[in-house]
């Protein structure tokens, strides 16, 4: 006999119904089934000597304590059980499965509880609006079959959320073409890497990484104040450079006048990937905002329209301020500049009227 004795560690009706299919598949006799199930079973375990089916030696094993141990074992299990998504190692399929297996095994059958331990297997740190949706899918969710699929919808926009250090892919929404940076410099301005609007496909030279003050792969929201953009491939930082003039006073002396470089192709200005650690005349702090009319207080999300936009840190005479000019980054189909005979579409930074041409997808 090759089928696997009863030892506490499974569910009592599992056991009972995977031991009849294979005296089923076996073609075991009748008369002799009940005897086998019971020699099946661990000696630890103590059993009346008056058993009359299988459906009564299931329910024997139920009253036993090795069987309280068990539910008790998968609860707790459950209650430490860690959902995962997959752009971080994790799987849904498998996570579900688990899940339900350990509902199962515990006699949890209650959906509003079961909605309770899908709660407490989310892995962020601050729920906030994500309680919010996920309360929202669940709210009148009434069976099994509904909160599994509602909570695969939930997986889905778990997964789209931005956390800090994503990689990310910027489209630019009028042109379906990716912010990009190569191992190239500009002629003029600030002689730094340049940055273009490229290919219509996310290459490496089109990776960023979002980078703020919070902890590791905490959530993004559109409260937040401020990121910096590092291309992942150079490990420069996506910003705007100013240089420093020297100017002689009536009295001889001389003071420091700083300016903002200008983009190759009008006077707008320059946007570059900066060597932040031995380049010090730079800004690289955005902003980013919804680019579509609305109170977007919740978390940024892959494939939200974006707005960036950078604040000066020198007035229009070179002084040092905090009240800079705030420009937007920009890019348009036709202005272009080309270097060592490449054609790049520009990105600049400008002050003018928003429109289509500054919009950003992140993927």
């Amino acid at each position: 006999m090759d089928f696997p004795k009863y030892d506490g560690n499974i569910h009592p009706n599992e056991w009972i119904n995977d031991i009849k299919r294979y005296f089923k598949l076996k073609n075991t006799k009748i008369s002799d089934r009940l005897s086998i199930a019971i020699s099946l079973v661990e000696p630890i375990i103590s059993l009346p000597s008056e058993i009359g089916s299988l459906d009564k030696l299931c329910n024997v094993l139920k009253e036993d304590i090795s069987f309280t141990v068990f539910k008790n074992t998968n609860e707790r299990m459950l209650q430490s059980l860690k959902y995962v998504p997959e752009n971080k190692g994790g799987n849904t399929s498998k996570f579900i499965s688990k899940f339900r297996k350990l509902c199962y095994n515990a006699e949890i059958n209650d959906i509003e509880e079961q909605k309770k331990y899908l709660y407490k297997s989310l892995p962020m740190n601050h729920f906030d609006s994500i309680s919010i949706e996920f309360y929202k899918k669940m709210k009148n969710v009434v069976s099994t079959n509904k909160l599994i699929k509602e909570f695969e919808d939930f997986a889905i926009y778990l997964s789209n959320l931005i956390v800090n250090e994503s990689i990310v892919a910027l489209k630019h929404v009028a042109t379906g073409k990716y912010l990009s940076s190569e191992n190239f410099y500009y002629k003029t301005g600030s002689k730094s890497q340049l940055v273009f609007v490229g290919s219509t496909e996310p290459v490496s030279n089109s990776l960023w990484r979002i980078k703020s003050n919070k902890e590791l792969n905490e959530l993004i929201s559109y409260t937040d104040t401020f990121i910096t953009l590092q291309h992942d491939k150079s490990k420069k930082f996506l910003g705007i450079n100013y240089g420093k003039s020297y100017y002689n006073h009536n009295d001889r002396s001389f003071y420091y006048k700083s300016f903002y470089h200008t983009s190759p192709s009008n006077n707008h200005s320059e946007v570059s990937c900066i060597n932040t650690s031995n380049h010090g005349y730079c800004v690289k702090d955005w902003e980013f905002n919804h680019a579509k009319v609305g109170n977007h207080q919740e978390f940024i999300k892959s494939n939200d329209i974006i707005n960036l936009s950078i604040k000066k840190v020198h007035d229009n005479n070179g002084n040092t301020t905090t009240n800079g000019q705030v420009e937007f980054l920009r890019s348009i189909h036709d202005v272009r500049f080309t270097i060592e005979n490449d054609a790049f579409q520009e990105v600049h930074c400008h002050n003018e009227k928003l429109g289509g041409n500054d919009e950003v997808s992140k993927l």
